[in-house]
């Protein structure tokens, strides 16, 4: 393929997990859409299309018909699949068989196949890893990231260097909220049933209390965590005080979240791109680990995350790390040289499409 980064009008298929009220992935799709060359006119495969079309301004195909998505591919000029971690089967073995689709049609027809800012795995079953061995060999280009992608990708048959997640390439804000509010952004996990949440509730109530804070409560995933504060509340594991200091945010873009977080005293995250958001933010943060990339990307800003598989943990040893953390942001050092490993992702997408 013969692709000028010259003025010549081509067309990109970006292919990920965008639309589904996830404002992780949003947050994705702005930092691929913000990195492409001027040329180049994006096509995003959405679940909810309206939606998308509306907030980034264009054009869109429902990612899940996959029969449309392969006759769009037809008509573009090359493939992207941005951010996340799409190679995987955790999810399933069909998902896994939808991203296969696509690469081997981009392949077959000629066209530029990139993973770019991806997470590859986890692959627990051994079609899976010959299927994706497979896979990387049809690549273009790939940036991963993170190092442990990198080396599985290596194992596999295919070098490829990592940088930090690609939202971290998304415009810094200044922090505002000393002071501010508490800004909770959990989600639903198995490690985590019933009175198991109750030393992080008591810690939160002990800590918005002592602090005299508010608490907001702002769901990341509109689909899974819109209903966890009204879960703890139905399920009676909602201290009094603190139910009266709660109330629940909605945002529909990423720039919503990081206006709550430049504003707040404490950003408590559990998914990966709230913990990003909220550092570029400026804000306080502190981590809630369910899952390894959450750990690494807290150990990245120098902060302390509590690991949700350690069983038995108490109220105050949440208390003791979330009350040295208000009011404190990270260093602004750490973000910079966090930020500036990203330019290996723009580097890798333009040299891709402009080949």
């Amino acid at each position: 393929m013969i692709a000028l980064c010259s003025g010549v009008p081509q067309s990109v298929l970006l292919c990920g997990y965008y639309g589904e009220h996830n404002l992780g992935d949003d947050a994705l799709l702005q930092a691929v859409l913000g990195e492409l060359p001027e040329a180049w006119t994006p096509v995003v495969t959405a679940f909810d299309q309206d939606q998308v079309r509306q907030l980034h301004g264009v054009e869109t195909v429902q990612r899940r018909d996959l029969k449309a998505v392969l006759s769009c591919l037809r008509a573009c000029d090359a493939l992207v699949l941005g951010g996340g971690s799409l190679l995987q089967d955790s999810t399933s073995f069909k998902s896994l068989i939808y991203y296969a689709s696509l690469m081997t049609a981009a392949r077959f027809q000629g066209k530029a196949v990139v993973l770019w800012a991806q997470g590859l795995g986890p692959l627990q079953r051994k079609r899976t890893r010959a299927l994706v061995r497979l896979l990387l060999q049809m690549t273009t280009a790939v940036s991963w990231r993170d190092p442990e992608s990198a080396t599985l990708a290596r194992r596999l048959g295919c070098d490829g260097e990592h940088a930090a997640d690609a939202v971290w390439m998304l415009p810094q804000q200044q922090w505002l909220g000393r002071g501010g509010p508490i800004v909770v952004c959990w989600r639903p996990t198995p490690l985590l049933q019933g009175s198991d949440w109750s030393p992080y509730l008591q810690a939160l109530d002990q800590l918005s209390t002592e602090a005299d804070r508010e608490v907001l409560w702002l769901p990341f995933h509109r689909n899974q965590d819109a209903d966890l504060l009204e879960q703890f509340r139905r399920e009676g594991l909602m201290p009094e005080r603190l139910s009266g200091r709660s109330r629940q945010l909605s945002a529909s873009h990423p720039r919503e979240a990081m206006a709550v977080f430049r504003s707040s005293g404490l950003v408590l995250a559990m998914r990966l791109h709230a913990l990003i958001l909220a550092a570029l933010s400026g804000a306080p943060v502190s981590a809630l680990s369910y899952d390894p990339k959450v750990q690494a990307c807290a150990d990245q800003l120098q902060s302390e995350a509590l690991d949700l598989r350690q069983r038995g943990r108490t109220a105050e040893e949440c208390l003791t790390l979330w009350r040295s953390s208000l009011d404190c942001p990270p260093a602004s050092r750490v973000i910079a040289s966090i930020r500036s490993t990203v330019e290996l992702h723009r580097r890798i997408l333009r040299a891709a499409l402009c080949r």
